[in-house]
């Protein structure tokens, strides 16, 4: 069953193609090990037309296909996602897009989110790091000391990393300002931590 709606995706995104935007993607990095090109409006709006399907997304999202793949991080069902679901989405995120398309689409919505921020922003992958601060900055559930606690873990383990700042930035101004204070109180003697002061800095501005 979800082999043929798989088909019936594929013909759908072979329509889509754009090879302007595959080799743009190229360029920086987005590389996967099929990609179509097609643009994330597009993938959207065939995510909404399929509708929330989550054995269906877990499927497509276990595929090797770029818009496969995010096409099932759109139509996921977010009550589903436990902790235990953690490792499953977590070993999908191969590049930033992923990391950013899996926030906003689906992590943003979960009821786990602060379990989320201390597992994988205390781990050895800068990417699910990303991708958690970016999910608690748009999710509502996040508890301000478990964001401090996040931020500063995840500049802790990754000393020189522009993503990182990214994702901090993004959480961090969602906070009060007093967490925002505690926050630049404990930040490390790093690159990272040195640019997400003058991130803040500027965003508050």
């Amino acid at each position: 069953m979800f082999e043929q709606k798989k088909r019936l995706l594929l013909y759908r995104l072979r329509k889509e193609m754009n090879g302007a935007a595959l080799d743009y993607m190229r360029y920086y990095g987005a590389d996967y090990e099929r990609n179509y090109g097609v643009q994330i409006y597009a993938l959207r709006d065939i995510a909404q037309q399929i509708g929330c399907d989550d054995d269906l997304a877990r499927y497509l999202y276990a595929d090797t296909i770029r818009e496969v793949r995010l096409v099932g991080v759109w139509i996921a069902d977010a009550e589903r996602v436990t902790t235990e679901d953690f490792d499953f989405w977590g070993r999908g995120v191969i590049n930033s897009e992923v990391a950013e398309q899996l926030a906003h689409a689906l992590m943003s919505r979960i009821g786990a989110i602060n379990e989320l921020l201390d597992e994988w922003c205390a781990g050895n992958n800068a990417l699910l790091a990303y991708t958690a601060l970016l999910a608690a900055s748009r999710n509502q559930g996040v508890d301000g000391e478990c964001a401090v606690r996040a931020v500063l873990s995840a500049v802790n383990c990754f000393s020189d990393n522009a993503l990182i700042v990214r994702g901090a930035s993004a959480l961090a101004m969602t906070l009060s300002a007093d967490r925002v204070s505690e926050i630049l109180a404990q930040l490390p003697q790093s690159p990272t931590a040195t640019a997400l002061r003058e991130e803040i800095a500027w965003l508050c501005e």
